[in-house]
């Protein structure tokens, strides 16, 4: 069941009910006509009382997306976008891995058909990016003088290369005077960066459509990142034939992240509940609460992974399936792009990070010679206890989502008699169940988590702000309600 609401919860809807505010900029002006009788009243009892400083909620959405181009065998194509783009010198990122694949073999062939195309290759990004691994990259980048970039490979290499062209425009700025706040400065970024080419490998993280770009800050043993329009790529080349010789268990990670990415952004809060609202658009943040256009993104994403990852998992030859679930990720990427995720992603940075020192669990099916939790699996371990947790928000979404899950439709009888206050137990039930089919871990126990982390867990949580405040019911997630919900979750989430 759902943790019971705290007493501070309880007193902090009382007070949002009590003062809610008119939601447009012209209440301020003298000649918007409104008449607001519960503000009118308000304003009376502040002439007897100390002024009480109301935070203002959003009240607009931007809707910010790469060009995607979708096909069996566009890789090829991207020497003449560059050329037509005419750039002078094109720096292409990958890593280790990809650099003997076919996708960096056609990427490179066509860079090399174009006439006076000079471009260099940095092949040393690292699977899970740390801030020493993005320093290294960013070196690199700094002492070429790049026109454009092109990336070519999964998430990893994208995140790396967004950041590599930001730190060529800003070239005497520190990696943390853009990374998010708390964790870094979160600096607005006003200076238009170099034009980036991103080719996806997986089909997970839908980097190629984002302005976002994650890394794990050892350091601190958690994950944190940059997120801004300004970092995405201006053109995401989706190509069919480049997940061919993606390990099965590769597929599955990233599958999963495009499945809580769907899910995620679509229970995320509202972006008409989303405070403060800023005071300049440049401030405005990408990931914004849930809105109508990232709706249908993400809706259509959740359908397209419910259905088809499992085939992969059976059979990762299943050409149709792999194509579907690249644009599963491209538009669960444009979904969460602009919407946001919350409580499974925030609590996934410390998941991941926290092994490398302590239970130093390595995922079966990934060549490296580190401890890794994947991504998608770092995710998917909290997932239902999450949406156990965030479903009494929004009964009917969390509905939906049960039905696909359940392969129903959400008018089925078995869907509707459910009652609002068991639903999350539902969905519980079926994510588990789904992950159960392809293979996840069932819970932090057994990655090697034990009791005796979760204060650490919850610790490394907090400073996700950037996408823990849009998770509904947590309420002040720096405060004490906050680790009380993100305790109990966890605690919910170490065996299933």
């Amino acid at each position: 069941m759902a943790p019971a609401a705290t007493r501070n919860s309880i007193f902090r809807l009382i007070n949002a009910s009590q003062h809610s505010a008119c939601p447009c900029h012209g209440c301020r002006s003298a000649t918007h006509n409104h008449v607001h009788h519960g503000a009118l009243a308000l304003n009376q009892l502040r002439k007897f009382a100390t002024p009480v400083q109301t935070v203002e909620k959003e009240y607009a959405f931007e809707v910010a997306a790469s060009n995607l181009r979708f096909g069996e065998g566009v890789t090829r194509e991207v020497g003449m976008d560059l050329k037509n783009m005419k750039a002078r010198k094109v720096g292409v990122f990958t890593d280790p891995i990809v650099a003997k694949l076919k996708p960096m073999r056609v990427a490179l062939e066509s860079l090399q058909s174009q006439e006076d195309l000079p471009f260099e290759v940095y092949d040393q990004v690292l699977a899970e990016p740390t801030e020493e691994s993005w320093r290294k990259a960013i070196e690199w980048a700094r002492q070429h003088d790049f026109s454009h970039f092109l990336a070519v490979g999964g998430g990893s290499v994208i995140d790396t290369a967004k950041t590599a062209n930001l730190f060529t425009v800003y070239k005497d700025a520190d990696l943390m005077d853009f990374v998010n706040a708390p964790v870094g400065k979160g600096l607005p970024i006003s200076q238009s960066l170099r034009p980036l080419i991103a080719v996806p490998t997986t089909a997970g993280t839908g980097s190629e459509t984002t302005g976002a770009a994650i890394f794990d800050v050892t350091s601190r043993a958690f994950k944190t990142g940059i997120a801004n329009r300004a970092l995405k790529p201006v053109l995401g080349v989706v190509d069919t034939a480049n997940t061919e010789s993606c390990p099965t268990a590769v597929h599955i990670s990233a599958g999963l992240d495009v499945l809580f990415h769907s899910l995620e952004s679509y229970t995320a809060i509202p972006y008409t509940e989303r405070t403060p609202r800023p005071a300049n658009p440049i401030l405005r943040p990408a990931y914004q609460g849930s809105n109508p256009v990232a709706d249908i993104f993400s809706m259509w994403a959740l359908r397209t992974t419910v259905k088809y990852l499992p085939r992969i998992a059976k059979d990762s030859g299943d050409h149709e399936a792999r194509s579907q679930m690249l644009l599963a990720a491209s538009f669960a990427g444009i979904g969460f792009g602009n919407a946001g995720v919350h409580l499974c992603h925030g609590m996934s940075y410390p998941i991941s990070g926290l092994n490398k020192k302590g239970p130093k669990y390595k995922h079966p099916g990934y060549l490296v010679d580190h401890p890794i939790i994947p991504h998608g699996v770092s995710v998917a371990l909290t997932g239902p206890a999450v949406f156990q947790f965030t479903a009494p928000s929004s009964p009917d979404r969390h509905r939906e989502a049960l039905a696909v899950f359940n392969s129903v439709t959400v008018t089925d009888p078995s869907i509707t008699s459910i009652p609002d206050s068991e639903v999350g137990a539902h969905l519980y039930e079926s994510i588990a169940s789904f992950l159960d089919g392809l293979g996840v871990p069932r819970g932090l126990k057994a990655v090697g988590y034990n009791k005796s982390d979760i204060s650490m867990l919850v610790e490394g949580t907090i400073p996700q702000r950037r996408v823990l405040d849009l998770a509904p019911n947590i309420g002040d997630v720096a405060g004490e309600d906050g680790r009380e919900h993100l305790t109990r979750i966890i605690e919910a989430s170490m065996e299933y």
